[in-house]
């Protein structure tokens, strides 16, 4: 019989707390579910901060977040789930961080605390009470967090970089005011 521990208690709350919210985020952005813009209406909003192409840009956060969180939730290939939702709450925190911290102000201070413990659950790895223990961590070896973290590192890094590009060309083009009152 296996005996579970505190550890393992608190990476399951962690991973389905963590894993859920991820996860009804991306169904926002793919379904429309829980008052979202579906994919369509997400597509625009994605365009309209930099990130082109707005379909695919939307595709991709919600994949991310939906898959990476249901994963998560799951403690199933963490790392890459783990890594997958790190990416797209970096791409979210790079939106944010002209409005400071706090979340208050429009701040990236949400967005980095969920792809921070996404990060860390990766890293940490999913515990016993997980798909991933159950199977034998076949999806879950420890070759795979630094991969998956690198990877999706250098494919955010790319991404972002490409959306502040695209914002900073737009703001170039837009005529200075005449006069400010």
């Amino acid at each position: 019989m296996t005996v579970f521990d505190r550890r393992d208690l608190g990476l399951l709350l962690l991973r389905l707390g963590t894993g859920g919210v991820l996860a009804a985020h991306g169904a926002q952005k793919l379904f429309g579910w829980f008052g979202g813009h579906g994919l369509a209406g997400t597509s625009g909003w994605m365009e309209s901060i930099g990130y082109a192409p707005g379909k695919q840009s939307a595709l991709a956060a919600g994949l991310a977040e939906t898959g990476g969180g249901a994963l998560l939730a799951l403690g199933l290939a963490t790392p890459a789930a783990g890594a997958a939702a790190a990416g797209a709450m970096a791409g979210a925190a790079a939106v944010h961080v002209p409005n400071g911290f706090f979340a208050q102000e429009g701040g990236y201070e949400y967005a980095a605390a969920l792809g921070l413990t996404a990060a860390g659950l990766s890293v940490t790895g999913p515990g016993r009470l997980s798909l991933d223990h159950a199977c034998g961590h076949s999806l879950n070896r420890g070759w795979m967090v630094p991969v998956a973290l690198a990877g999706t590192a250098a494919a955010t890094a790319l991404v972002v970089g490409a959306r502040n590009r695209r914002v900073r060309e737009e703001k170039e083009k837009r005529p200075e005011p005449l006069f400010e009152g």
